[in-house]
């Protein structure tokens, strides 16, 4: 699928430094970082979505001492 994205020209003229010298395509560099990070991006963005559910009270929250007694972890 065709993606377009505009680069800041520094990051710019330095992906094609990189594949300049590697004698990759910058397509490959940029499709590299993308499957590198977007785990941490998700879980990021999940995150801060769950904490804002908390800080509204739409989330249920368990205390440490609730989830060990649960799990039997004090026995």
């Amino acid at each position: 699928m065709p993606t377009s994205i505009r680069l800041h020209p520094e990051t710019e003229r330095r992906l094609d430094n990189l594949a300049s010298k590697t004698r990759r395509t910058k397509a490959f560099y940029i499709r590299e970082m993308i499957e590198r990070s977007i785990d941490d991006i998700e879980d990021y963005y999940l995150a801060a979505e769950i904490s804002e559910r908390v800080r509204k009270g739409e989330e249920e929250v368990f205390s440490e001492e609730e989830i060990r007694r649960d799990l039997g972890l004090d026995d």
